[in-house]
């Protein structure tokens, strides 16, 4: 018999608060001095993260399916054991389950194996006296289940909560608590459900105050004696093993903010059967842990991370040559991700020949596997219990991991196991047998070859900070022509106005009268960089992305307006072309550039278009594209909703001391824009100089220079090329982006000429540079210089 007080939170459904109030229970009670164990009924990672900062324990989770109804008291004991009160979150709706099973591993179902009163949090935002319906509804439908309580969630006011409460009497079902709506406490979710609390620093401040407003709204002395009227449990504490890692072989452990998911079971398992676990952190560890025997790769959000583990380039090759030389490897649906080639075009360690990428499709249930096979984990026929969650999508190999269902997935050879399936190791102890004996025999891996880790891009850098006085500057892509006379002109009689504020609004008719489109249209702009911002702040973005490499700015405005910003990384193994498949399909803003600076790839028109649906916004980057001749793939004059473009007059007319900038496209975006748009950012000479670039004659000249600019560039490429140096993709703007020797950069500078470093880009290493098209007589003193550092 064990003699744990303990209580069960449930709801009615998903989204009534079950996590905001059972972690904010746990802070409160613990605040108390009580010694509180935090559970979690499903197979959810995230929340426990929550309790666990909440008790300063770990979280446990209780699955009837993954585990087995015969483990779940057992794995309680052991969970809680040292604690003085257990509270246990719910899942879904109190009496949802497996689909098809009668209620099979719901909350009621695990209540009902715990023997432990329920206490049901309700939502009441949305109704009054019904609420009272719903309660005894819920408490009727199944007595064997105890609702010892309800706590109200977001109230709207004492009169609101009082009407409920009154309601609620004849159930003889007791209030514990009102809690009224507070927007300052919220744990933010993104694609699949809530962040976890590794990536969020102010989540432990927030708990702090929820548990504050907990222990002020709720009666937390009744929520005790609900917890102790709890029965003695009759079962026995489940254990790992009689084992001790002692000075076993090394275990090493994928943690940090991309790898958050994993049972703590899974450690303990293998700490008793006599392995040292040591967690490393793909995102900032250079090499594995030293004497590395198996590698235990678990479950996260790898995708959002993406740009940075592919930057970690020693830890990616040190992950190679250990698993490709043979440690034991198990993967679990992140840890599958990481072993790809690629994630959405970003590069993983690469041991599967394999991509992986973001899909529009959730993937979420519980599995029942197969083995195929004998492999790491099981014998052929061994039948296991899983469950699935992911919005990303890896083809399987040709030998799976396991038959999910009949569905072939992942990959699996004596060394390695990875699949998408999520497998609690208590209810298996077979395959952590399996993989401990692998383990055991293995030889491990060596300290890995020195290698540079890939920088983190500077967002802000640009190419005039390389231009230094006495070189000559290929690294900034404005334009060395003369300005023209009408220009200058322009200029100088804007100056007669700048004693008055300046107006903005004959610029913006002109713009709009250049793209044929109406006023509302266009949005002239402090250069593009101010658009940029403007775009960075119009909206509450959930998951805006940014396509690279390109132009950093949006990424940096972005990130200063407090996002989290996604990165699809294009492959100079595709030349650097767009495949729309690669925008995750929540993405809500996607910004890309046409041509890409510094990639000098035009995008095609339609694949641009592709990107549009409801709910998003589309902006294209077209600084460059007056540069290119009868501009083909602009999406300037076309009206598409959602669809906006950015549009510079700085580097054809060479004005980048102007400040002269533009958007066109959908008006209720621009709208948006605008409310954010300081006044007057617009200058009087900005202007005027809008107004005179958008005139027929600079749109006749414009296209008689990028006709120029295309001819030089051909001799650019032609010369490159011939020194054995070809440009990337296929470049359309007044600049080529080319990969080089290690310190290529460097020398030509000591020879006089500035060329743009490519480190800087997402994307991109040191090993390319950006060269901007000059005219034919600098391009050949370029290319004299090239040739005398080879």
């Amino acid at each position: 018999m064990v003699a744990i007080p303990r209580l069960v939170i449930a709801a009615p459904a998903s989204g009534h608060g079950k996590t905001t109030v059972a972690s904010g229970l746990m802070a409160a009670l613990g605040a108390t001095g009580h010694v509180v164990s935090g559970h979690k009924v499903g197979p959810d990672y995230i929340d426990p993260g929550y309790h666990a900062l909440a008790t300063g324990r770990p979280g446990r989770n209780l699955d009837p399916h993954l585990a087995g109804t015969e483990l779940i008291a057992p794995l309680f004991a052991h969970g809680a054991a040292g604690a003085d009160l257990a509270v246990v979150e719910g899942v879904m709706g109190l009496h949802d389950g497996m689909l098809g099973t009668d209620g099979f591993a719901s909350t009621a179902h695990v209540a009902t194996l715990l023997q432990a009163p329920v206490v049901l949090v309700v939502d009441v935002s949305h109704a009054s006296r019904s609420i009272a319906a719903v309660v005894h509804g819920m408490a009727s439908y199944d007595r064997g289940v105890r609702i010892a309580g309800v706590i109200l969630n977001k109230a709207g006011s004492r009169r609101h909560s009082d009407e409920v409460t009154a309601a609620l009497e004849p159930t003889g079902i007791p209030v514990l608590g009102v809690l009224h709506r507070d927007d300052g406490i919220s744990a933010p979710s993104r694609h699949l459900g809530l962040v976890p609390v590794q990536e969020r620093a102010e989540a432990a401040g927030q708990l702090d105050r929820l548990a504050a407003r907990i222990a002020a709204h709720v009666d937390l002395a009744e929520i005790v004696r609900i917890a102790r009227s709890a029965p003695d449990l009759p079962t026995v504490p489940w254990s790992p093993g009689g084992g001790s890692g002692g000075d076993g072989p090394v275990v090493a452990v994928a943690g940090g903010r991309a790898f958050t998911f994993r049972y703590s079971e899974t450690e303990e398992m293998l700490r008793a059967a006599g392995c040292r676990t040591v967690v490393f952190d793909p995102l900032r560890d250079e090499r594995l842990p030293d004497d590395t025997a198996g590698i235990y790769l678990g479950g996260g959000f790898p995708e959002v991370h993406a740009a940075d583990l592919s930057a970690n380039i020693p830890l990616r090759e040190h992950l190679r040559i250990a698993i490709t030389g043979g440690v034991p490897t198990v993967a679990e649906c992140a840890g599958l991700l990481y072993l790809c080639r690629d994630v959405d075009g970003a590069d993983m360690v690469g041991v599967l020949d394999a991509p992986g990428r973001m899909t529009p499709r959730l993937t979420l249930g519980y599995r029942t596997a197969i083995a195929p096979a004998d492999n790491l984990l099981a014998v052929a026929g061994t039948r296991v219990t899983g469950h699935e969650f992911h919005r990303t999508a890896v083809d399987p190999g040709t030998e799976p991991g396991w038959l999910l269902d009949g569905r072939p997935d992942g990959y699996a050879t004596a060394t390695l196991h990875a699949s998408y399936l999520h497998t609690h190791w208590a209810g298996h102890p077979s395959m952590v047998q399996r993989f401990v004996a692998a383990v055991r025999g293995a030889t491990p891996v060596p300290a890995p070859p020195r290698r540079r880790r890939a920088p983190t891009p500077d967002l802000r850098h640009h190419g005039d900070r390389e231009a230094t006085p006495g070189l000559v500057d290929l690294a900034v892509n404005v334009s060395r022509r003369p300005r023209p006379a009408w220009l200058d002109a322009a200029l100088r009689a804007s100056l007669d106005d700048v004693a008055r504020y300046p107006d903005p609004a004959a610029a913006r008719a002109a713009l709009a009268a250049r793209h044929g489109r109406d006023a509302a249209e266009a949005l002239p702009t402090a250069g593009g960089a101010e658009a940029f911002t403007l775009i960075a702040r119009a909206r509450p973005w959930r998951r805006p992305v940014v396509v690279h490499p390109q132009f950093t700015e949006p990424e940096a405005a972005l990130i200063a307006a407090g996002h989290t910003v996604h990165r699809v990384l294009l492959r100079p193994e595709d030349g650097f072309v767009l495949d729309p498949a690669l925008v995750p399909e929540d993405a809500d803003l996607v910004v890309v550039g046409n041509p890409t600076n510094p990639t000098s790839v035009l995008h095609p028109a339609e694949a641009l278009r592709s990107l549009t649906r409801p709910g998003r916004v589309v902006v294209v980057d077209e600084a460059f594209m007056d540069a290119v001749p009868d501009e083909p793939e602009t999406l300037s004059g076309r009206s598409v909703p959602g669809l906006v473009v950015v549009r510079s007059l700085t580097k054809t007319w060479a004005i980048p001391g102007i400040r002269a900038g533009y958007v066109v496209g959908d008006a209720a975006v621009l709208a948006d824009l605008a409310v954010h748009q300081p006044p007057w950012s617009v200058s009087t000479p900005a202007a005027a100089a809008m107004i005179a670039c958008a005139s027929p004659q600079a749109t006749a000249e414009t296209t008689a220079l990028a006709l120029e600019i295309a001819a030089d560039r051909e001799v650019l490429t032609t010369e490159l090329a011939a020194l054995g140096i070809p440009v990337a993709g296929t470049p359309a703007g007044p600049f080529v982006l080319v990969r080089v020797a290690g310190g290529t950069r460097e020398k030509l500078r000591g020879t006089g000429f500035a060329v743009r470093r490519g480190d800087t880009f997402p994307g991109l290493g040191d090993d390319w540079v950006r060269v901007a098209v000059r005219d034919q007589q600098t391009t050949a003193a370029l290319l004299d210089a090239w040739r005398s550092i080879r």
